[in-house]
């Protein structure tokens, strides 16, 4: 007789693969709001940002090339934007906007991240050039966000090409998918090592939203499995996501632009 296998955790591939699916639906709900797609598939989607943060510190931290994994997102972020600005452009399927680029949310967390080594080794060696970097890592985003809102909002003579150029290439704070709740990522990369405080923080975070009237909220159940993780990597697939996130959006985009029209 088979005995049940000890539940051991969660690796950082189980947590992705959670994360996954709670996408899917949601995209399927944004997708699929032309035909009435009920708006409790939403709820399934608010704690996914919170597991691609949580990840995404656990790879920042572990991983060997910190340069590399950013350049990987940046590259990631501006190729997503583009991809969705051709899709617009070419199925002009205005029932449904494009906003998707978790990688701009990503890569924007890792430049906090960044900042906050920075910020570590200023304390240990007390030099200034460190300080100064960590202050840089963590303005760029606001910075850029301010030179985006100029652009976009200040000046009238710009083509609407240039304007799609400028957001795609932008590593903006108030143009990611999740706007200031990126914020979470460098609060979650300060108590990496410590797995309460960061619930505790996430917990926080959805109450405030809860206070505000938004479903955001839910996020709050990504909670379980994030206390929950076991601090292993699991299965490789390191490129599954890079290639899974923007495979299913053009698909379900089709796939809903195809049934509206015919």
């Amino acid at each position: 007789m088979k005995t049940l296998k000890k539940f051991t955790g969660f690796s950082t591939f189980n947590l992705k693969t959670m994360g996954v699916i709670l996408m899917v639906i949601d995209h399927i709900h944004q997708m699929f709001v032309p035909f009435g797609a009920p708006a409790w598939l939403d709820w399934f989607g608010r704690p996914v940002a919170v597991l691609f943060f949580f990840t995404s510190v656990v790879g920042y931290s572990h991983t060997h090339n910190k340069k590399n994994y950013m350049i990987r997102l940046y590259l990631s972020m501006v190729l997503m934007s583009i991809l969705t600005n051709l899709l617009e452009d070419i199925v002009q399927y205005d029932q449904v906007v494009l906003i998707n680029n978790i990688f701009r949310d990503l890569f924007v967390g890792t430049m906090f991240m960044a900042g906050v080594d920075q910020f570590k080794l200023a304390k240990a060696d007390h030099t200034g050039k460190h300080l100064l970097a960590g202050c840089l890592w963590f303005l760029l985003p606001f910075v850029f966000t301010a030179v985006s809102l100029i652009v976009l909002v200040g000046n009238h003579t710009l083509s609407l090409n240039v304007m799609k150029v400028v957001i795609a290439l932008s590593p903006a704070i108030l143009l990611a998918e999740n706007s200031f709740m990126v914020l979470l990522i460098p609060l979650l990369y300060l108590c990496k090592d410590k797995r309460a405080l960061q619930c505790f923080i996430i917990a926080v975070t959805a109450l405030i939203y809860g206070l505000l009237g938004t479903t955001q909220w839910l996020m709050i159940f990504s909670i379980i499995p994030i206390w929950f993780y076991n601090g292993e990597k699991g299965p490789g697939h390191k490129y599954f996501f890079y290639l899974f996130y923007p495979t299913h959006i053009t698909l379900l985009y089709l796939l809903s632009a195809f049934l509206y029209t015919h």
